[in-house]
This record gives C-alpha cells, structure tokens and sequence, in this order.
C-alpha cells in the first residue's frame, strides 16, 4: 500500500526531476506512488496535469508531492497557481537563484537531451553505448586503443550493466573481458589487455552471491557450483594482484557506487555528466 502519490511534472523527458525527487525521497521511510508526467510542454497539457494532481489530492484525502522542472514560464504559472499538491520547483529553487548570483540568464534549456542533432555530447554518448556492446563480454578486441575503461572478472560479476551505466551515463567507451580457465590456466591477462593495463579495472564478488546470480542462469551447473565459484574468483583476485589492477566487489554495491569507485580511481580524461 502506497503513503503517499507524488508526480514527476516536466516539458522534457522527466528524467532530471525524477533523479532528484527519488534521491530526495530516498531519506524517508515512504513507498510513494509515482506518476510521471513527462512533455507537459504546453498550457493546456498543464492544465490537464493540475487536474489529474488535483483529482489525487480529493481522492486521497490529502496533498501530492509534486517535483517539476519546467523551463516554459506560462506551464509553470498554470501548476503554480492551480495545483493543489506540495510544489517543488527545481528551477526556481536552484536556476533563478544561480541566475542571480551569476548575473546572466539560464539557457531554460528543456531537460539534458534537448536538440540532440545539435548535441556533440549525445553523439558521443551514442558513440559509447555502441563501443561497449561492440566489446561486451570480450566479443571484440578492435580498437581497444579508443576504450576508456576496460572491465575484468569472472562471469556475471556485474561487467556488463557496469560497462554500459558507464557508456549511458557518462559517454565513456568502456569494454569488459570476462576471466576464463584458461586464463588461469596461463596465469595472466587476456593478451589483447596486456596493453592497456593502465585502464583495466577489476570486479569480484563473494562466492555465495556468484553461485546465486549463476544458478538463476544455469541451475545445478558445475559452472555455477559454490565450489567451482570460489576457485574462479580465487584465480581471478589473484590474477588482479600480480598485474597489479585496481578492483573492488560488487557484491553489496550498486552500479552507481561500482561507476563512481571507477572514475575515481581510473580518472578517464572523456567523461561526461
């Protein structure tokens, strides 16, 4: 049973104001309702919004919480003066005052994506995204040279969400290898890695979790055995520390804590927000 309903109002995508209304919310102890309300980019889309807020407040019995990022100053007027929900405005909280203490105006630019033809950033992004399913789970070993981050582990340690959160996120053309017996068995790197040792990072985790992931996959496989888990990731973490490569488990940590860890250790020079 949801506590409470709380919409995401936005001329563009919605995904700014949800980021945000999440990472705030995320400190209460509430399961809300989420209702997204992404290109409300015209009055009457504003007014429709205001009465679906509205209708929420009378059925419930008390006020939705409303996260809006509109750049169009009639849309916002329309919720403003007609909403019945808490408002919190992130352009008028965080934009006007910057807009202020920087004495120029804001480009009251509609969400990160906005021209996208025009956008060398999302070209790049693009251009990402398809570098790392191109070298996903050491499919390729083309032009390893243009990767900025190169992932290692054993198999479903989490390399490929992280590879491509990275690509998403940040633009960065990140590539991942997965650790194999025979690697062990040669005990060092891929040779195609031996180049770019400097951008290699490695994943682990804990045995139990591994056996856990692998047997959802391939259920009573020797692959996903707990024996047969401990001796890869014991291979794999000590194959890391002869080659001297950065790693961390992903065991309890999310793809954001896992990217974060990376860009702070490998520092790639392309990154983008």
């Amino acid at each position: 049973m949801h506590t409470r309903t709380v919409f995401f109002v936005s001329d563009g995508t919605g995904i700014t104001a949800e980021t945000f209304g999440n990472a705030v919310l995320a400190q209460f102890e509430l399961t809300p309702r989420h209702v997204r309300l992404p290109f409300t980019d015209t009055v009457d889309k504003a007014h429709q919004a205001v009465r679906r807020i509205n209708h929420t407040a009378e059925i419930e019995g008390q006020r939705p919480i409303v996260f809006t990022t509109l750049a169009n100053m009639d849309v916002l007027e329309v919720i403003e003066t007609g909403c019945k929900g808490m408002l919190l405005d992130m352009f008028g909280t965080f934009v006007r005052p910057l807009e202020i203490e920087l004495a120029m105006k804001s480009n009251h630019r509609i969400g990160r994506f906005s021209d996208v033809s025009k956008s060398k950033e999302y070209d790049a992004r693009i251009a990402a995204i398809d570098f790392s399913l191109q070298h996903d789970d050491g499919q390729s070993n083309r032009d390893l040279d243009g990767a900025d981050v190169i992932l290692v582990g054993v198999s479903r340690s989490g390399k490929t969400p992280t590879s491509l959160y990275l690509a998403m996120q940040h633009g960065l053309k990140a590539a991942n290898y997965p650790l194999i017996p025979e690697d062990f068995d040669r005990r060092q790197l891929p040779p195609a890695l031996l180049p770019h040792k400097k951008k290699i990072f490695g994943l682990t985790i804990q045995a139990e979790r591994l056996a856990q992931i692998r047997n959802e996959r391939r259920p009573n496989s020797r692959y996903a055995s707990i024996e047969n888990c401990r001796h890869e990731i014991s291979e794999a973490e000590a194959m890391m520390r002869r080659a001297g490569i950065r790693w961390l488990s992903t065991t309890t940590k999310s793809i954001e804590e896992i990217a974060t860890t990376i860009l702070q250790e490998l520092r790639p020079e392309r990154l983008t927000y």
